[in-house]
């Protein structure tokens, strides 16, 4: 009976610690939908701290996305994103990518070589979603302090 009542004990305390993981939720379709389309990033801040270089997406410096090209799909979960700038390397790869209940916009980048080096995807914060535009919010660690990093987008 204790050995019962202890497998028991620890089946119930097993299955009550349930991953709280970004991909683990269900999706937030209405964003989705709102996101669907061709987008720009029109800007790229750092909230009070535009002196430090951020490499987005461990791609390039966050101020080559300015002027990128991005497009959701909102039935599928695909899309893409193309770097443009002039001063930067040109590049382009097809994403997948989701919004959870929580307000969080996952993604992996499916270029073959980064795919495999990606094992959980990026995961940023969508804010002030209109019909023509939102914000992607990063959070990063600067010298021990946590900073945002805004991705401005504007529908083409």
């Amino acid at each position: 009976m204790k050995k019962f009542i202890l497998i028991s004990a620890l089946s119930v305390l097993i299955l009550s610690c349930k991953s709280n993981s970004a991909t683990n939720t269900k999706l937030d379709n209405k964003t989705q939908v709102g996101m669907k389309g061709n987008w720009t990033i029109t800007a790229v801040n750092y909230p009070g701290s535009n002196v430090i270089k951020v490499n987005s997406f461990d791609l390039a410096d966050s101020k080559c996305f300015v002027g990128s090209t991005w497009k959701f799909i909102s039935n599928n979960n695909k899309g893409n994103f193309s770097l443009n700038s002039a001063s930067c390397t040109a590049y382009s790869t097809p994403i997948t990518w989701f919004i959870n209940k929580e307000g969080e916009f996952v993604m992996k980048i499916l270029d073959e070589a980064k795919a495999k080096k990606v094992k959980e995807g990026y995961v940023l914060r969508v804010a002030n979603l209109t019909d023509n535009s939102f914000q992607l919010i990063d959070r990063i660690d600067v010298a021990g302090k946590m900073t945002d990093v805004v991705y401005q987008f504007s529908r083409n």
